[in-house]
């Protein structure tokens, strides 16, 4: 307990499934977060069920006068920010014969684009020594049907998190990525149209895993504080896989 006391932590995503997992773990941990999302319903009842030492934000990542109002928000109520837990995401599935220009351009404005410009505008907020994570996938690595452009965008963030590692040391920032393999979160509701085919595709993923089964939030929360927190101080540019050796075998 406490690994993150007194620290104040920034979550994108945060109003549900990894995101909101992860904020509840850190304040668990000692931290202040502040969550950030699009849906303001979502982030009410998030703050309700953290409880203490949050702030719910409604930003559109993909929007740069929203974050600099989130950002205004940080520096007044916190001054700095410890942690940046860039985890904000979007996936919707299409074949190459499918692909749109305006789902190309959906797909990299939230993935990459957003996660960008949501690093690049915390820069004068976080503190020497702090910890970047950001959320990649085992899509990065892996062909899986439909999942073009997400692959390719969840690819992109892997190598930011190895420049901006470079590009950062001179202030000892430790930057990471984590790839999540199949999380039982409201993303896989949102790639179906109703709940038999959500389980039938928990089934799919949990069969498909050596583990045999779907990860949960909190597993994942667990991973994103050990590189969050000192734990982690001698490691930087990884990709760290919680996906149930989905992706490793």
């Amino acid at each position: 307990m406490n690994r993150l006391l007194n620290k104040t932590a920034v979550i994108t995503g945060g109003n549900s499934g990894i995101g909101l997992a992860t904020a509840q773990r850190f304040v668990e941990e000692g931290a202040y977060v502040f969550i950030v999302g699009r849906r303001q319903a979502e982030l009410d009842r998030a703050a309700t069920l953290i409880g203490r030492n949050v702030t719910a934000v409604k930003a559109d990542v993909t929007n740069l006068d929203e974050l600099d109002h989130l950002y205004s928000i940080v520096r007044n109520e916190r001054e700095n920010i410890d942690v940046l837990f860039a985890n904000s995401g979007s996936i919707e599935h299409k074949t190459l014969e499918e692909i749109t220009p305006e789902h190309y351009d959906k797909t990299f404005d939230v993935n990459v684009r957003g996660l960008i410009f949501t690093v690049q505008k915390a820069l004068p907020l976080l503190r020497d020594g702090s910890s970047i994570i950001l959320t990649s996938s085992i899509a990065g690595i892996m062909g899986i049907d439909a999942h073009d452009t997400y692959s390719a965008a969840k690819a992109a963030v892997r190598s930011l998190a190895r420049t901006w590692t470079i590009e950062l040391k001179g202030r000892n920032i430790r930057v990471n990525a984590i790839s999540p393999g199949a999380i039982d979160t409201p993303i896989i509701e949102s790639q179906v149209t109703t709940a038999s085919e959500a389980d039938e595709l928990r089934a799919k993923f949990a069969a498909a895993t050596p583990l045999g089964r779907v990860g949960r939030p909190e597993e994942l929360a667990a991973a994103v504080l050990f590189l969050a927190s000192e734990d982690s101080s001698y490691v930087a540019g990884i990709e760290l896989f919680v996906d149930g050796g989905l992706a490793q075998v």
